[in-house]
């Protein structure tokens, strides 16, 4: 009896064989996502090999810098460069006119003899801007050994009376410093709770007649919301509230001022503060009579010597006159 021989494999792998092909993979969605990417293989496992790289030398750093090694290795380094000469020495400050120059030099001399790769110049720099007078700075080094500061000072404004103190001011109202009674500069005096904030407000407001602000001798900034200003032959003028308004009576003030002469002339306080009408006030024991004309209000003009009022001469009859 013949022994037959047995093939393994079934009828579809044989056909399958006899084809020649491979059965095919079925595709990831890796596979479908890469179809996207505009780049080759070759491209890809080079990027690949660059993000691991990355990801071992970010791992390296956070585990130096937990060890404190970049910090040691910075200060090798300022050390070396301060033994070969390049240590500060020499502090120069530049653009100082009222301030003390000891002031800014105090604040950085700690940094002698210190590397010049050492110095942390915004540090520096934010030290010297809280003094007063300093409107800005610049820090910068000059090799081999000296640092360099660079001021811009406040320019004085005003002189600020507040709470029994004179301190000079600059227009943004920004403090410089205590002032000496016995020696005032020839500023303008400013008067009040937040008068010195207001002191930029306050040139505006004399720039719009540029006749009177050489006469002005100071200003009261009264309740936080109106000025009554002084000049300097002694007058009190009262403004109304409101920029626009104070401005407008202002230069109505310098109008009639250079028709009647009104500075001067011993009247103690003109109001202005109601529009309809603008008031002379006269010292205790000064006749009415002695009260300067005014010929060119546009309101109506009253005198007062503290009990009685009167109206001046109304602009008809002074037209009429």
């Amino acid at each position: 009896m013949n022994s037959a021989t047995i093939k393994r494999g079934s009828a579809n792998g044989a056909r399958t064989n006899r084809s020649g092909r491979k059965p095919r993979r079925a595709r990831s969605n890796l596979d479908k996502l890469l179809d996207y990417v505009p780049l080759s293989p070759a491209q890809i496992n080079r990027l690949m090999t660059w993000g691991i790289g990355l990801v071992l030398l970010a791992l390296f750093w956070l585990m130096a810098s937990f060890l404190g090694l970049p910090a040691m290795l910075r200060a090798e380094v300022n050390d070396l460069a301060g033994r070969a000469g390049f240590a500060v020495a020499k502090i120069e400050v530049r653009g100082l006119e009222r301030m003390d120059e000891m002031q800014v030099s105090d604040i950085a001399v700690k940094y002698v003899e210190r590397s010049m790769l050492a110095v942390d110049l915004d540090r520096l720099r934010d030290e010297v801007m809280t003094l007063g007078w300093v409107k800005e700075a610049r820090i910068s080094r000059r090799l081999p050994d000296a640092l360099i500061v660079d001021v811009v000072e406040r320019q004085p404004a005003a002189v600020w009376q507040n709470d029994g103190r004179l301190t000079l001011v600059d227009a943004a109202g920004v403090e410089l410093g205590p002032i000496d009674p016995e020696a005032i500069p020839d500023l303008p005096l400013v008067v009040g709770p937040d008068a010195n904030k207001r002191t930029e407000a306050l040139s505006a407001l004399m720039d719009s007649a540029p006749a009177l602000k050489p006469m002005l001798a100071g200003a009261t900034w009264v309740g936080n919301r109106r000025w009554d200003l002084r000049f300097q032959s002694g007058e009190q003028l009262m403004l109304p509230e409101g920029e626009a308004e104070a401005s407008a009576a202002l230069v109505n003030f310098a109008r009639m001022d250079g028709v009647d002469r009104l500075l001067g002339r011993g009247v103690l306080r003109f109001d202005m503060r109601d529009p309809a009408r603008f008031v002379l006030r006269l010292p205790p024991g000064k006749k009415e009579a002695e009260a300067p004309a005014v010929t060119s209000a546009k309101s109506e003009a009253v005198v007062t010597t503290g009990e009685s009022e009167r109206p001046s001469a109304s602009p008809a009859q002074n037209r009429e006159g």
